[in-house]
């Protein structure tokens, strides 16, 4: 799975020049596309085109901003979302993060996008902000950052549909799941904020296994030095499937859910990432040989299993990218 498991997307991954370096020397194989597919369902559900009211965007330097880093919620594919009064604020991210935040990009398809872009998207940060009106959806915030990126970027995309190579997420024995994957359970307490609790707030008794807060991949404290675990509540298994490519996983290609799971799940994983995998925010960790493979973890704590296979899938391809012009 992705470098932290974590919603917050707004925070540069710290393995992000590792995926670049694996992409770059050819470890991703992007065969001829075979169609142009259509726009992605969740842009036509939350409203279509839409823009902030005023934007702002200013490249980042230490005076300004010396000690600002990230956004005013998480940036990541999930909907953990942090109620903001129509205002959008980041500081000191690189391009790329934006246009993660902007079009909904998964593990999975950020393979794909990395070796596309000049090396400024990823190196520089800059700092934007945009207000509008009302109370806007995660996915309207994203529709707006679109528009600014067009604006201020000269940002062009398209998607089109290829065969590459893939894996298949199966259930490796059917009608049997893991012990840290069951279904969400309806009468469950299912925050996508973060908010501490209130002192009024009635009782709440939540399964320690898995993140307090839903809707997104968070990373969680390991049961052992060495070893990393990350989970989710209330999310499809799409978003299980589509997160595991890249970082401590080790996998390096595409993770298509194929388990036939509707619904929603909770879930946790646990493992030491492979000593040859760049996983590690700093030099200092040492995988955890007692540990199981993220392949050892997926079947014995998830019931599940990955099958490779060659298939479409949908890759978003950057037609044209600009620097900025700023304000």
């Amino acid at each position: 799975m992705g470098t932290h498991f974590s919603d917050a997307g707004s925070r540069h991954k710290p393995i992000l020049k590792a995926i670049l370096v694996m992409a770059l020397a050819g470890a991703v194989c992007v065969p001829l596309c075979l169609a142009q597919s259509q726009t992605p369902d969740w842009q036509a559900a939350a409203g279509g085109k839409m823009v902030f009211d005023t934007a702002s965007v200013h490249e980042s330097t230490a005076a300004e901003s010396p000690h600002e880093f990230g956004a005013n919620f998480p940036l990541g594919p999930g909907d953990v979302y942090i109620p903001n009064g129509g205002h959008f604020r980041a500081a000191n991210l690189p391009l790329v993060v934006y246009i993660r935040f902007a079009y909904k990009i998964t593990d999975n398809q950020e393979q794909f996008l990395l070796p596309q872009l000049p090396n400024w998207v990823t190196t520089t940060s800059f700092d934007i902000q945009g207000t509008a009106q009302g109370n806007p959806t995660k996915d309207q915030m994203r529709l707006m950052m679109q528009s600014l990126l067009a604006d201020h970027f000269g940002l062009a995309i398209h998607y089109e549909t290829r065969r590459v190579p893939a894996f298949e997420l199966l259930v490796a024995q059917p009608g049997t799941l893991g012990p840290l994957l069951q279904r969400h359970p309806d009468d469950s307490p299912c925050p996508t904020t973060f908010r501490s609790p209130s002192p009024t707030d009635p009782p709440q008794i939540i399964d320690s296994r898995f993140p307090a807060t839903c809707g997104g991949l968070m990373g969680m404290n390991p049961s052992a030095p060495g070893r990393f675990r990350a989970g989710a509540r209330n999310v499809p298994m799409e978003l299980i499937a589509s997160s595991m490519t890249g970082g401590a996983s080790g996998l390096d290609r595409p993770v298509l859910d194929r388990t036939g799971l509707t619904g929603k799940f909770d879930f946790a994983i646990e493992f030491s990432p492979q000593p040859d995998v760049p996983s590690a925010p700093d030099a200092n960790f040492r995988p955890d040989p007692t540990g199981p493979t993220f392949m050892e973890a997926l079947k014995e704590q998830l019931g599940l299993k990955l099958e490779p296979l060659t298939g479409p899938f949908d890759v978003l391809v950057i037609d044209n990218v600009e620097k900025p012009s700023v304000n």
